[in-house]
């Protein structure tokens, strides 16, 4: 048998572990290059674990439910015979040497060969720190339990809240005080999902307690109405998808807790129509979209007023220096708004076709944590759809989004009569805590006429 070797779960773009949803493979199964071994599901995107290279299934480490983050193994599979390629085999050999004069700790049916991330040992000039990596490597499943058990269970909270920096990050960002969190983890510990159930509560009745350095006060919300429906006719109750729930659960976060206004305006795009028909006919192995226009146009804005590029941290203003807009995308288990980077450095093409991609792998849930973070501003469009108007609700920690709806032709006066324009209606919703209602009618009056000429984008 050839020697085994590790898949590992890539860079997942976060240091939290999320959650085993599905299973793609079984012990005995044949995987190509890039196959999915497992389904993980975070609080943002759906992504799978690929094979790193062609082979057989011959162990699988994780169930549904488990938790794990970049790095975990999911896997070993016996490599097929390209696989086992010698330059990976001699990255290895310093870990069989260290694992020579480590404690043995059971019984391995086939040596053990690192195959995605090298592991840090197998880079590790000093033999003393490569031969401690590699006896905690070679630990059995239950040694490696009960290390980590000590290790969770030597930690002490002390006076602050029993919190990783991540969840403290994350509850900032919610204006939660954590002293009010009741932790559910190993030793009382409050985790990302302990923060989440206490907003819910706190919007579902409760009185959302004074943050940290914040103000006092409240949502002071009356409990939710407990209605047995069945009685008033026939009722069919249906499951929300993981997505649907969390991505809700930030939506009423942010409607509660940022001061939202909405300016509407209208943009002239008939000439703008008329060009993007001409580059498609030249170009016809992509799909040009109005929503390419829009995204070079919203980063013209952007620059002229960068207050729209920014974020609230404390009382302090952030201000961006790059441009990555988030794309909201209707998938079947709901809303994603994955982000498309460095939006000012890339043309009309390239950005149709990374739209088409990120689109795609949105819909097949093959996002990864990375492609949903980062974002600056987001754009929502309801434009293939229909409507006159909406009010879009801002992504936090962004402080602006843009709705699109669909465009009409409507009779507009020139100055001496009136001629047939195709109108797309805008509608800007920001943070009026950052923003004030003159700067985001000159966003939007600017916005407009960018799209109505887009040579201003020369300018």
């Amino acid at each position: 048998m050839s020697q085994l070797m590790e898949a590992r779960v890539p860079d997942i773009g976060s240091d939290q572990g999320v959650p085993v949803i599905e299973l793609l493979v079984k012990v005995g199964d044949i995987v190509t290059k890039d196959q999915g071994l497992v389904t993980l599901e975070s609080d943002k995107a759906t992504m799978e674990v690929p094979a790193p290279f062609a082979g057989t299934v011959r162990e699988v480490l994780v169930k549904v439910g488990d938790e794990i983050g970049t790095g975990a193994v999911v896997a070993m599979i016996e490599p097929a015979a390209e696989a086992s390629a010698t330059p990976v085999e001699a990255k290895s050999q310093p870990v069989a040497a260290a694992a020579a004069v480590a404690p043995p700790a059971a019984k391995a049916p086939a040596p053990v060969v690192a195959a995605t991330t090298p592991a840090p040992v197998a880079s590790s000039p000093a033999p003393a720190a490569t031969a401690t990596t590699v006896a905690v490597a070679t630990m059995t499943p239950a040694a490696a339990s009960s290390r980590r058990s000590l290790d969770s269970e030597s930690l002490v909270p002390g006076v602050l809240p029993y919190a990783s920096p991540a969840v403290r990050v994350f509850a900032r960002e919610l204006g939660v005080d954590l002293s009010q969190v009741k932790g559910t983890e190993r030793g009382g510990r409050i985790g990302k999902a302990d923060v989440q159930a206490f907003v819910k509560a706190m919007l579902a009745g409760g009185t959302m307690p004074r943050a940290s350095g914040g103000e006092a006060g409240g949502l002071q919300l009356i409990p939710w109405p407990q209605v047995d429906f069945a009685k008033f006719g026939e009722v069919e109750r249906q499951s929300r998808t993981r997505i649907n729930k969390l991505s809700g659960a930030n939506l009423a976060r942010n409607w509660a807790m940022i001061p939202h206004v909405t300016q509407f305006d209208e943009a002239d795009i008939t000439e703008m129509e008329v060009f993007r028909k001409k580059l498609g006919e030249e170009n016809k192995d992509v799909k040009i979209t109005p929503l390419v226009f829009l995204i070079k146009a919203v980063v013209a804005a952007l620059k002229k007023y960068p207050a729209f590029n920014s974020s609230l941290d404390g009382d302090d203003l952030v201000l961006k220096k790059y441009f990555h807009v988030g794309i909201a995308v209707d998938t079947p288990d709901g809303l994603m708004v994955p982000v498309l980077r460095d939006c000012d450095r890339k043309g009309l093409l390239e950005l149709s076709a990374e739209l088409a991609s990120i689109s795609a792998r949105a819909r097949d849930k093959k996002l990864t944590a990375a492609d949903m973070q980062g974002g600056c501003f987001s754009i929502s469009s309801l434009g293939g759809i229909g409507g006159t108007a909406f009010t879009p609700i801002i992504n936090a920690p962004e402080v602006a989004i843009l709705g699109v709806s669909k465009s009409q032709m409507k009779p507009v006066w020139n100055g001496s009569e009136f001629a047939p324009r195709l109108m797309l209606p805008l509608s800007l919703s920001y943070d009026h805590r950052v923003i004030d209602g003159a700067a985001a009618a000159r966003f939007a009056s600017y916005l407009a006429q960018v799209l109505g000429d887009l040579r201003r984008l020369l300018v």
